[in-house]
Formats: structure tokens, C-alpha cells, sequence
């Protein structure tokens, strides 16, 4: 069997990271000890090292920070997606997240502009899994 490069790897500390994405939410972890949000999820806060840190629902809404059109992947299935938008984007909360944006044509795209979560299965079979993806603000998907 070789190894899945478009299906991530969960364990018992992400699982309700990602039921929750199944359900169409998306979470976040945010510290207690300096109150600031981080993504993707740790143990522990990547700054104040506290592991006084809980699963927050995250509003959805973010802003493009960058992007990249991707026009050529030998890896499957991404060969098959091309071209598509691997972005970072600046969630509200705070945190910053990698992420592809959907629903948008490379000409619209523009750095600060409002975006929403969606979701979208990846894999197939027993591997399935739902992640974040992201769309302009008030698009219908």
C-alpha cells in the first residue's frame, strides 16, 4: 500500500478537528494562559508553551494573505485539480492557515479580500476525510 499524500493523518488529539470539519465547522485551538487562537491544532500554545489550551469553533471568516496558482503536480490526485489556489490565509481570529481557495477565477483574486470556509471531502473509501477550504465572502457553494 503506498502512502496518501492528499488525505491527512488523524489521530486521537485531531479527530474532533476533523468531525468537526465533517459537520461543516471549522475549530481552532485558543490558550487560556495568553488567550491568543493558533491553527493547526498543538498541544500546546506555539507562543507561551501553555498546554492550557481548548478547541474553539472558528466564525468561518477570513482574508486572502497569498496565493499561488498551482498549474503542475505530479502527485495524484492532485495532477487531476490543476490548476487550483494554494493560499494562506489571516483567519479573524487571528491565527494564519494554508488552505486552497475554490470558487474564485485566478483574475478576482486579491490580497485582503473576504473569504468564508467551506468544506470538501478528500480521499475515497475508509480514508475519507472533509477539510477547510476557502471561497469569496457570500458566494453560494
Amino acid at each position: 500500500m503506498s502512502a496518501r499524500f492528499d488525505v491527512p493523518e488523524t489521530d486521537a488529539f485531531t479527530r474532533p478537528y476533523w468531525q468537526a470539519a465533517a459537520e461543516g465547522h471549522l475549530l481552532l485551538r485558543r490558550c487560556a494562559a495568553c488567550g491568543r487562537a493558533h491553527h493547526y491544532p498543538r498541544e500546546f500554545c506555539p507562543h507561551c508553551w501553555s498546554e492550557n489550551v481548548t478547541w474553539e469553533r472558528a466564525s468561518g471568516r477570513a482574508t486572502l494573505y497569498t496565493w499561488s496558482v498551482v498549474h503542475r503536480n505530479d502527485l495524484p490526485p492532485f495532477d487531476k485539480r490543476v490548476p487550483y489556489v494554494a493560499a494562506v490565509v489571516d483567519l479573524d481570529e487571528g491565527p494564519r492557515m494554508m488552505t486552497e481557495v475554490v470558487e474564485c477565477e485566478e483574475g478576482s483574486l486579491r490580497i485582503g479580500m473576504g473569504l468564508e470556509v467551506g468544506f470538501r471531502g478528500a480521499g475515497e473509501g475508509t480514508q475519507e476525510i472533509t477539510v477547510p477550504v476557502f471561497r469569496p465572502r457570500g458566494s453560494m457553494g
